[in-house]
């Protein structure tokens, strides 16, 4: 029996916080289904169709933010232009965590503080300021 990826699941308890950020990344919502009975929607977000998904689930009671743990791991995406990713992301007041020193990784933090991990497609750019020389910061 084949295995089939299907999505990648993250609680979130600002809805419109996480879209508009998944939405930076390039991220577009597939579908949603909101559950009234069970009082929790499900928005599926990917970078295009047929792409895998990213299911954010959204329990309209949660009042308190979900604990954070390194154990979840993190989302991974791979994009054209490190450097200039980080840049974008940066200018939208996004804390760039583990900036792209080598050009290649960088990792930044969700509103609900899920790890987000970005990978320079293809091979690592060259080293390039003030990425170079910038610090880490936090955990991711």
């Amino acid at each position: 029996m084949a295995l089939e990826f299907l999505h990648t699941m993250i609680r979130v308890r600002d809805l419109d916080a996480a879209l508009r950020f998944f939405a930076l990344l390039g991220l577009e919502e597939q579908r949603r289904q909101d559950h009234e009975k069970g009082r929790y929607t499900l928005v599926f977000l990917a970078t295009g169709p047929g792409a895998p998904q990213l299911e954010l689930t959204y329990n309209w009671d949660q009042t308190e933010p979900y604990s954070v743990g390194r154990n979840f791991g993190h989302v991974a995406y791979a994009v054209d232009d490190i450097y200039a990713t980080c840049e974008r992301l940066q200018a939208a007041g996004v804390t760039i965590l583990r900036p792209p020193r080598d050009g290649y990784m960088a990792f930044i933090r969700s509103p609900d503080q899920v790890s987000v991990e970005l990978l320079q497609r293809g091979e690592p750019l060259p080293p390039k300021e003030p990425w170079a020389s910038m610090a880490s910061q936090g955990e991711w």
